[in-house]
């Protein structure tokens, strides 16, 4: 489909959606909403696809929500008009919501924070897997200075990420947050300088999508999101390996040898390649 508010490319197995209003630091609009969300279900349906990297273009990764777009908005005018496509519904019902959906995409997405990261940009940011950040960034909730709650799952997701008390914090004061800060709490990965940032997140990406089993990927990402909804004994016993397929076993059998013992990493690269 044609794009209005982002970019969508792919290459070497990597897709790219980039939020795409510079002139307003990519603030958010019901527009991007819909682009996004067809993008990130395209990319995810895409077998040339391993690895997903969302960024904003200029400055900003996302300052927050375009208030002057908003304005008179009826939020169910957005969900007709919007032609979004349908929900994974073999998913849990956490999954099937306006911007809670990026866990049941069945690939990697990398946050790659290129500036300014506030309000519902961070929401979206916290829903990826990973955030690689400029050392320049800076991140705020925001919504508790403009009179509104943690909204969207953000009261879910960032205590989950950088624990109960500086989940607190963050959100009470909605004060800005150094990316040096946001790097000791945890709230992102790895820090760069704004001149290495695309390269090191692409070489991250492509190291996945070339050396790591895509299988592998999907499962390890639908375990981890299961774990607030599980207990321990789910995991030695394997319960929690849903969606593990047992031909994944015999193929990995087949053309790795008996358990795997004489396998050399160009030939994992190989099988990996085939999309196993």
């Amino acid at each position: 489909m044609a794009y209005e508010h982002i970019l969508y490319e792919v290459s070497d197995k990597v897709a790219t959606i980039t939020l795409n209003r510079p002139d307003r630091m990519n603030a958010w609009t019901p527009t991007m909403e819909r682009d996004v969300r067809h993008a990130m279900e395209a990319s995810s349906a895409d077998d040339n696809v391993r690895v997903i990297v969302l960024t904003g273009a200029g400055r900003a990764f996302c300052a927050g929500a375009d208030m002057d777009a908003l304005k008179g908005l009826d939020p169910n005018d957005v969900r007709r008009a919007s032609n979004l496509p349908p929900f994974d519904m073999n998913r849990r019902p956490d999954w099937q919501t306006r911007y809670g959906f990026y866990p049941s995409i069945g690939k990697p997405v990398i946050a790659m924070l290129n500036g300014a990261t506030a309000g519902i940009g961070l929401v979206h940011a916290l829903y990826c897997d990973l955030r690689f950040a400029a050392d320049n960034t800076v991140f705020t909730t925001a919504f508790a200075r403009r009179g509104l709650i943690a909204e969207h799952g953000m009261s879910w997701m960032l205590p989950h990420i950088v624990g109960h008390a500086n989940a607190m914090d963050l959100l009470l004061s909605a004060r800005r947050v150094s990316s040096e800060e946001a790097l000791r709490i945890g709230l992102v990965n790895r820090l760069c300088s704004p001149e290495k940032l695309r390269e090191e997140t692409y070489a991250y990406a492509r190291d996945l999508a070339d050396m790591v089993s895509p299988s592998a990927m999907a499962v390890i990402k639908r375990q981890l999101y299961e774990v607030p909804f599980q207990t321990l004994e789910h995991f030695p016993t394997g319960k929690n390996r849903v969606g593990i397929p047992k031909t994944a076993r015999v193929r990995f059998k087949l053309h790795a040898g008996e358990g795997g013992q004489h396998v050399w990493p160009g030939r994992f690269r190989l099988i990996f390649a085939k999309g196993w």
